[in-house]
């Protein structure tokens, strides 16, 4: 309560609020646009019948099953940045853009994503059109209607795009994860209306169960996200006078996952692939390309395969990404230039030895943690047998997370005006 009463006290702190919410309204107006000459009822059963874009119609904020003008979501600018920071790995003039040359790097950084999102997008547009096709879920449809939608999915996601960055830019939270965030919420209402339309008293004991179950994975995402590791750090103070070389002791915090919620938004983007990929291949007259195609399908039509995928894919994402946001090499640098060193560790490359091993075993934890969480619907399935009790684990982990780090840079910007106020 306080926290509200600070934001409707500080203009500046208000009137940004008012604008992200703003932007989400606009944001969801677009989803409710379908996009002419489809039958939007065809594609609401294949995407109900079908696991890997029923995800992305959750990601899409149900985008994909009413085909709107965001049918594509913000999965081909994910996409986009996955393969940049990939690069920063391989290519070293890319890695100095980004993590050495300041704001200025980062901006151009992200104008290289900004540009790699169009080709993408009109990539993945083309790709779900020729899928819907093959499925029979897209009746005849002429090459002008084809370029019309193509164009229209890809306007569409780049919008998305802007809106996101507009977002950042404010500072009250990552744009695009409050998209999704968005998108994920604004589901809500039909799943408590299709529960309700479904109750039975004879499932009392299973709800309840159910109910048990979410709040204790609410709280399993809240301690692990806010759970972390606490290097001791001193730091040697020169001063004149009586004290001399006294010592400074601190902590480096070291978060159980550092990587947040990127690491399953990437495999969602990147799990739908293969499946996509092997309905273009189906279309051909090659005998041998189209059975490599049926089996793939085969292979991911069986929800034990897909929900390897999917967690295998999280967990090297949560090794990849980690590695991209924190680097032990740069972090004991700086502890080294600032007189810092960590307790028992001899500063530079033996500091930087230590914080990896440290970040090895603790990253373990939070890898298995978000793809447990991933496929945790599969898990729920399986043991009630029944797919609408599913939890939606990813959801829940996206909302929980992107609710904790709004409020935390929200309460930022209060402690940083309140401080100017001084």
């Amino acid at each position: 309560m306080k926290r509200w009463l600070y934001i409707a006290k500080i203009p500046e702190l208000r009137n940004k609020l008012l604008l992200v919410l703003s932007l989400l309204i606009v944001y969801r107006l677009i989803a409710s646009v379908p996009i002419p000459a489809i039958d939007i009822d065809r594609i609401k059963e294949f995407a109900s019948s079908n696991q890997i874009f029923g995800l992305l119609d959750v990601f899409s904020g149900g985008g994909f099953s009413n085909f709107s003008l965001v049918a594509l979501g913000v999965g081909p600018y994910i996409t986009a940045s996955i393969i940049m920071q990939l690069f920063t790995m391989v290519i070293p003039s890319l890695n100095r853009l980004y993590k050495e040359e300041g704001e200025q790097g980062r901006q151009i950084f992200n104008q290289y994503t900004r540009m790699l999102t169009l080709p993408l997008s009109i990539v993945q547009g083309m790709s779900t059109l020729t899928l819907l096709r093959s499925n029979s879920v897209i009746q005849e449809i002429t090459s002008l209607q084809v370029i019309t939608v193509i164009a229209l999915m890809t306007a569409g996601t780049m919008g998305l795009m802007w809106l996101g960055e507009i977002i950042t830019n404010q500072k009250i939270g990552n744009g695009i994860s409050l998209i999704i965030f968005a998108g994920i919420i604004s589901s809500l209402p039909t799943t408590i209306n299709q529960f309700v339309l479904n109750f039975n008293r004879g499932d009392i004991p299973i709800y309840l169960l159910y109910l048990v179950i979410i709040v204790a994975v609410i709280y399993a995402i809240i301690f692990i996200t806010e759970g972390q590791r606490n290097i001791p750090i001193s730091y040697s103070k020169k001063s004149r006078g009586a004290l001399v070389n006294s010592q400074v002791d601190t902590y480096l915090p070291m978060k159980v996952n550092q990587a947040g919620v990127m690491p399953i938004i990437f495999a969602v983007s990147l799990v739908l692939f293969p499946q996509v990929i092997a309905n273009l291949l189906f279309q051909t007259n090659i005998d041998w390309v189209r059975n490599i195609a049926t089996n793939i399908n085969a292979f991911l039509t069986n929800q034990v395969a897909y929900a390897s995928i999917y967690f295998v894919l999280v967990l090297v994402f949560t090794y990849v990404y980690t590695t991209i946001v924190f680097e032990p090499k740069a972090v004991a640098e700086n502890l080294q230039k600032q007189g810092g060193f960590v307790t028992g560790i001899r500063p530079g490359e033996k500091t930087a030895q230590y914080l990896q091993y440290v970040s090895n075993r603790i990253i373990i934890f939070g890898a298995v943690f978000l793809g447990l969480i991933a496929v945790l619907p599969f898990i729920m399935t399986g043991f009630t047998g029944n797919q609408s009790l599913a939890i939606g684990g990813t959801s829940m982990l996206i909302v929980v997370s992107v609710i904790l780090e709004t409020m935390k840079q929200i309460d930022s910007q209060i402690i940083v005006r309140d401080y100017d106020s001084l």
